[in-house]
């Protein structure tokens, strides 16, 4: 009998966010799905939600910042004696975003950003691609952001981090490409209409209008689109706005 195919959402948190959008599109088409956070309550109620709906999810609480723990999530998706394929489908979509003054900005909250928004994207993609190169196949999504591109005043901080992980990502499609790997960055250039909109700007998101701002589930559409592209016709980059967005 042969193993259903599996895939991982490495930054999952509300049910009304793009890491949820993508276990449920994922999901949708027949995957298994690995719902990866650090709130184990926020994980099980998107597990929940798709169990309801007949679908195949499974959350696991990973701290991302901890390499141990990211090597411990792979060793287990990747076992031999699982009833699922190795995950051919990894998304690293962990974002750490808040405004900090640069001289009131410490060490330590750089490194903070840094090893979130960047090296554990680098440790994640380490851990996939050991995998996909040994299916001879596979399809590592990192999500970016309008900072992956310019940086803006009080965000240095975030805007090294994502920089660094648009870059990996280059990196990685050059080096891995040719060996059947499709390595893709997603830069979302404008605000989601989620849990974290309405709960910390919800003036803004109720005056904006229809279709001002990108939805979770229009995202994951497009992360389902490049997982889909045939070898002769990859994106390596691609960015996603609403209509009305400056830029």
């Amino acid at each position: 009998m042969s193993k259903k195919k599996s895939a991982m959402v490495v930054g999952c948190g509300a049910e009304q966010g793009l890491g949820a959008a993508l276990c449920r599109k994922f999901a949708a088409e027949g995957f298994h799905v690995y719902s990866v956070g650090r709130t184990l309550s926020k994980l099980q109620q998107i597990v929940a939600t798709l169990g309801e709906q007949g679908f195949s999810a499974e959350a696991l609480e990973v701290d991302v910042c901890i390499e141990q723990e990211i090597m411990a999530l792979f060793d287990y998706c990747c076992r031999d004696n699982s009833e699922f394929q190795p995950p051919e489908l990894v998304v690293f979509n962990v974002g750490n975003n808040r405004h900090i003054d640069f001289l009131s900005l410490t060490v330590a909250e750089q490194d903070a950003f840094w090893r979130a928004g960047c090296m554990a994207g680098f440790v994640v993609a380490r851990e996939a691609l050991g995998s996909m190169l040994a299916q001879q196949r596979g399809t590592l999504l990192f999500t970016g952001a309008s900072a992956s591109l310019r940086g803006k005043a009080g965000y240095a901080h975030f805007s090294a981090a994502k920089a660094g992980l648009r870059m990996l990502s280059q990196s990685l499609a050059r080096e891995y490409g040719p060996l059947g790997i499709h390595v893709a960055h997603i830069i979302i250039d404008g605000g989601i209409e989620g849990e974290l909109m309405r709960r910390d700007d919800p003036q803004r998101f109720q005056q904006a209008g229809v279709d001002r701002f990108l939805t979770p589930d229009a995202i994951a559409e497009t992360y389902w689109y490049l997982h889909c592209q045939p070898a002769c016709a990859w994106t390596q980059e691609i960015d996603l706005r609403p209509f009305a967005e400056p830029f």
